[in-house]
């Protein structure tokens, strides 16, 4: 029964990091004011539950039962260094989605590229480039060919959606044209008729005339200030804008993917050399990864948020709990992977079944919770699975190390 266990702690790790984006995603939206997420709150959210899990809970369990290894400075070294990968990705997350990503195509191009970078740095530590099969590098250009389908094959918002979105600035570019009728009527009732005006005299029109046309000037300021488009033209003018800004953040968005899938793809063979420098300890490198994200996701976010203050608060609670929840899927899946590799786990199996089953887990979770069902092709769902199987391709054809030499003393005594 040992031999199928850590099944049960590969599905932990699946379901926690296929929840990991939107849960974080919703967390960073309810944190936020004015349409725009909060990046920093959310972060240190996630740094919190990384200290709860990965350093209060390891360090019970070492003082109460203890664990086989032994703190080393090296393996502190390498373990905390795996940490701050850990949360540098972590925040590559959170930056996709504070440029409007949507973790319908952002998770599951993090898992079709993570795996990739891991499989790489495994083969720079034990040098073994020189093994790698031509199934190894067809199943990385899979995975590049099914993510590229992710992305533009993306579930889109309903029609609904979209249209409720221009309605109000259709509605705020029309409101300008019926001020002036409502004015002119109050105007017209306060001097008692319209053709009384002139017969007094152009001395008492003109301050009039004068009064509401810096009136009208000091709207239209007011407006362009509060970014409403005063008129059909800088309104076109508006949507241009918006348009350009959409186009830089597609550039911060994959650059924001790279930097999680680059940190995620190093973790794993950076937090391994941790732990054969702790004596092949588990739950040590596990506490350094909790400190490293308390360093960078609590402490340094702390600061920045002070130097570089964003719209936001942190009376919204739901927002601080779908936070922490977030943090706490990702530490949870972390903790997963430990235990799975405790309970007899080889790398060859847990590691593609986490990265082929986890976006799954978080495509299917973005699609229900956000109602696109009807707004998926199967071109998507296809792309999806062959990114999946380049991934698992990727992982299992990947160049295995050397086996040791074999023993000679058995020929020795054959020789006598």
């Amino acid at each position: 029964m040992r031999g199928l266990g850590f099944l049960i702690f590969v599905a932990l790790t699946v379901v926690c990091w296929g929840l990991y984006g939107p849960v974080l995603h919703e967390g960073q939206t309810l944190l936020g004011a004015e349409g725009k997420r909060s990046l920093l709150r959310s972060y240190i959210c996630v740094g919190i539950a990384y200290f709860l899990i990965a350093v209060l809970v390891p360090s019970i369990i070492l003082f109460s039962k203890g664990e086989k290894g032994n703190w080393t400075l090296g393996g502190f070294i390498w373990s905390f260094a795996a940490g701050g990968i850990g949360a540098l990705g972590a925040l590559g997350i959170i930056l996709a989605f504070k440029f409007r990503g949507e973790p319908a195509y952002v998770m599951p191009l993090v898992f079709g590229f993570a795996p990739v970078v891991n499989t790489f740095c495994t083969m720079f530590f034990s040098r073994t480039f020189k093994e790698a099969s031509a199934l190894f590098y067809t199943g990385v250009l899979i995975v590049a060919i099914g993510a590229a389908g992710v992305l533009i094959l993306k579930p889109k918002a309903p029609a609904k959606e979209v249209a409720a979105a221009k309605a109000p600035v259709a509605a705020e570019v029309t409101e300008p044209a019926t001020e002036p009728s409502s004015e002119a009527k109050d105007s017209s009732e306060k001097s008692g008729t319209s053709e009384a005006a002139p017969a007094t005299g152009d001395k008492t029109a003109e301050p009039a005339a004068d009064s509401k046309a810096e009136q009208e000037k000091k709207t239209d300021s007011n407006e362009a200030a509060a970014g409403k488009p005063a008129d059909k033209p800088t309104g076109g003018a508006g949507m241009l804008k918006k348009l350009e800004e959409k186009a830089i953040n597609w550039l911060e968005i994959a650059a924001s993917i790279a930097l999680t899938a680059l940190c995620w793809g190093a973790y794993g063979p950076v937090l391994h050399k941790g732990q054969m420098k702790m004596g092949q300890s588990r739950l040590r490198p596990f506490l350094c990864v909790g400190l490293a994200y308390f360093v960078i996701a609590v402490v340094a976010a702390c600061f920045m948020l002070q130097r570089f203050p964003e719209p936001g608060t942190w009376n919204n609670w739901k927002g601080v709990f779908w936070s922490l929840l977030g943090g706490a899927a990702g530490a949870f899946g972390a903790l997963g992977i430990i235990y799975a590799f405790n309970f007899g786990g080889k790398p060859i199996f847990v590691m593609p079944l986490v990265f082929g089953l986890a976006p799954v887990v978080n495509t299917f979770t973005e699609i229900t919770t956000k109602g696109l069902q009807g707004q998926v092709s199967w071109f998507f769902f296809l792309s999806l699975l062959v990114t999946i199987l380049g991934a698992v391709m990727v992982l299992v054809c990947a160049p295995k190390s050397h086996a040791p030499p074999a023993a000679t003393p058995p020929v020795k005594e054959a020789n006598t």
